[in-house]
């Protein structure tokens, strides 16, 4: 591997390339799209600078059929780590459309995936719609913690109310008797 830039995206992680690629087969007939973000490789072991795309999004409220998908730009994160765009031609071709190019501008990488979906049906590209080569690398990706809090804090929250956690109690609202036919 040579020298690259840090701004320079150097790889995909192999995870996020197969996500991509199930997500992509899921959809047949129909276009996927989502959204790229990538990690510094030091971050995650590699003894070079660059960006490894490590997350494929999915953008809710994302449109699609067989010719084309849209996604709502207000629903796209604005976030420091965003790399770019993935979707699908059903069609299997692998070049950017005149409308793929239009929409290229966002993000440094762009990767077109086509049918039938396999490990060499998919080619990236740069703003300007020309194609970059982009290593498959086997990373092990840390665990986002989407909550930043346990059962335990809820619990304790819960306690706090006055909710009664006695596993006996699960099932009672104040006011319930003990027996079943007495409410």
């Amino acid at each position: 591997m040579g020298l690259f830039r840090s701004g320079e995206v150097v790889g995909i992680a192999e995870a996020a390339l197969e996500f991509a690629l199930e997500a992509s087969e899921d959809a047949h007939p129909d276009e996927y799209m989502g959204m790229l973000r990538g990690e510094d490789a030091r971050k995650l072991g590699f003894d070079f600078e660059g960006t490894v795309l490590t997350d494929v999004l999915v953008i809710p409220g994302t449109e699609s059929n067989p010719v084309s998908a849209t996604v709502k730009t207000n629903m796209i994160p604005n976030d420091r780590r965003a790399a770019g765009s993935i979707h699908s031609h059903p069609n299997g071709v692998l070049r950017p459309s005149d409308a793929d190019l239009a929409t290229f501008g966002r993000g440094k990488v762009h990767i077109i995936i086509g049918a039938p979906y396999g490990w060499d049906d998919w080619q990236a590209f740069d703003r300007e719609g020309n194609p970059v080569d982009l290593d498959v690398l086997d990373v092990e990706l840390p665990e986002d913690e989407f909550f930043d809090f346990t059962q335990a804090d809820i619990d304790e929250e819960l306690l706090e109310e006055g909710a009664d956690l006695r596993e006996d109690a699960v099932d009672r609202r104040p006011g319930d008797s003990d027996e079943w036919g007495n409410r």
